[in-house]
């Protein structure tokens, strides 16, 4: 068989080897175009992304200050701002000409303005002139129309003026009105207290034994005895004095030694004999009287007790009076009462004692507190704790020194101290004759000119120069009133001070102090529990 020429034959290799190269070309270019369009794509994204972040960043950057939008002068918020106060004065002023229609137009524009604002302050933005333009316009146009009534600016002040003196009355009313239900919530004997003092009594009156044991326990050495510690309190409350007898056995190394002389007046002294006869003091002695008995206390021998029977002492204290300017802290009752005045007359009172230690009936004692004893007064007759550092009380704030008699004798910059914790030296005292010197400024101050009321301003001057500084730890002060005293002042203490109106037996004490004196008082006692739920 013939074969075909070359150029006849059938290139059937070379058209599939074509093939291949042409299907690999088309693969190439379709893999260039898609890398072409990815890469354009991650572009176009991650611009995205930067847009945004950009975006972010330029909305956080406008975002609105409201204080200095408001401080602006040239902002939309500060003016709407300036525009509500001036109108709310309109208000008033409208509302007292009886121009209701305008006081409800101003009030309605008052409050939209008002609720534009917080929207802004809501959404960080400021105000817009399209927001904010036709409430401006309309609370303008009622202002001036409000002016047009003649509420001009002399009105306006006026008025204002007006009302802020009546607001000052007011708050300075308020004040005082508070101040006078505070010192009558502190006069007031809670029922419990009350009915403690009334279950003693009748406990008193059943049991003679017990009074014939009182009278033999009136003639104990001890009584007498200086080598014992004596301490001396002078209360018409039950529970007050046997928190102080507790917390100051509950605390001495040698209880035993430990002398209390309590005196009390003529109504509470069944009841406080009752209970320190049938409750144990750690082995203490303990002393009630009666102030009744001490006849030689009497109007020829004190100016104070003279001055207490007067008619018009009784009146000044015990009659209502309107004066908004006087101070019901100087009306209280108590400064009235003998048992409050006792303190001066301690050395007639024992005259065989030569040192004593005066507690007030709203302390709690902390510490040991014989070591007072053996501390060197350096010949003086009063030791204690002085109140003119952080509190700033000088002579000035307790003594009239526009009278002669105070200001040519004695410094008002003077440093106060502090009743209710005190040694007394009572041999100086009575080489000094003080209790003549205290009968002297009562006579000078019978009309009251010299000062106030109360047991300190006389204290001050019968003790001035006669007066030792205690270190302050020994007697820290008001737990009655300040409810911000350090706590570690207070651990420190070796006695704490409930002076003020809010003494821990009342239900107006400080909560935080309260626990202080509870823990002093014997919650278990029959008596107590019986009276508490009265």
């Amino acid at each position: 068989m013939r074969r075909r020429a070359a150029e006849f034959r059938r290139p059937a290799r070379r058209r599939i080897s074509n093939w291949i190269v042409g299907l690999l070309g088309l693969f190439l270019i379709v893999g260039l175009v898609l890398f072409v369009l990815h890469h354009q794509h991650q572009e176009g994204f991650e611009q995205l992304i930067q847009d945004k972040d950009d975006l972010t960043k330029e909305v956080q950057h406008t975002e609105v200050n409201l204080t200095e939008e408001i401080t602006s002068p040239t902002s939309f918020a500060r003016q709407m701002s300036e525009q509500i106060t001036l109108a709310k004065a309109y208000v008033i002023i409208a509302k007292e000409h009886n121009n209701l229609r305008l006081a409800w137009e101003l009030s309605t524009q008052i409050r939209n303005s008002q609720l534009l604002l917080s929207k802004a302050a809501m959404r960080g933005t400021p105000i817009t002139l399209l927001e904010a333009e036709s409430l401006v316009k309309r609370l303008s146009s009622l202002i001036y129309k409000a002016q047009d009534s003649h509420y001009d600016v002399a009105t306006t002040l006026m008025t204002l003026k007006t009302h802020i003196q009546a607001l000052e009355e007011r708050a300075s009313a308020a004040t005082v009105q508070s101040v006078a239900f505070g010192q009558l919530a502190a006069e007031e004997i809670p029922k419990s207290l009350h009915c403690l003092d009334t279950k003693l009594t009748v406990y008193w009156l059943s049991k003679p034994e017990l009074q014939k044991l009182a009278e033999e326990q009136q003639n104990s050495p001890r009584l007498v005895d200086n080598n014992l510690y004596h301490f001396c309190i002078f209360s018409d409350n039950v529970l007050a004095a046997s928190a102080v007898v507790n917390s100051t056995v509950s605390n001495a190394e040698h209880p035993k030694q430990l002398v209390f002389h309590v005196v009390t007046d003529e109504v509470n002294y069944r009841a406080m004999q009752a209970w320190f006869l049938l409750n144990d003091f750690l082995g203490s002695t303990i002393e009630v009287q009666n102030v009744k008995e001490f006849t030689w206390l009497n109007a020829s021998y004190s100016p104070l007790v003279k001055q207490l029977e007067e008619a018009k002492t009784e009146t000044h204290y015990f009659t209502y009076s309107s004066d908004l300017n006087s101070e019901p802290r100087f009306r209280n009752p108590k400064y009235i009462s003998l048992l409050n005045h006792l303190r001066f007359y301690i050395p007639e009172i024992y005259p065989a004692l030569e040192k004593v230690v005066f507690l007030d009936d709203d302390v709690i004692v902390q510490k040991d507190l014989t070591p007072l004893f053996s501390l060197d007064l350096h010949g003086n007759v009063n030791g204690a704790v002085e109140t003119c550092l952080e509190a700033f009380h000088r002579y000035y704030k307790y003594l009239n020194f526009s009278n002669p008699s105070i200001g040519e004798k004695f410094d008002p910059q003077a440093c106060g101290w502090a009743f209710g914790m005190n040694v007394f030296d009572l041999m100086v005292w009575k080489k000094a004759n003080l209790t003549a010197l205290y009968h002297y400024w009562q006579v000078q101050n019978a009309d009251g000119m010299l000062w106030k009321s109360g047991t300190l301003p006389p204290g001050l001057l019968v003790f001035h120069g006669f007066t030792e500084p205690l270190d302050r730890r020994w007697h820290v002060l008001g737990l009655g009133y300040d409810p911000s005293i350090d706590e570690r002042l207070i651990e420190s203490a070796a006695v704490v001070h409930y002076n003020g109106n809010m003494k821990p037996w009342l239900k107006l004490a400080i909560g935080k102090y309260k626990p202080l004196w509870d823990r002093f008082v014997n919650q278990t006692h029959p008596y107590i529990q019986d009276c508490a739920l009265q």
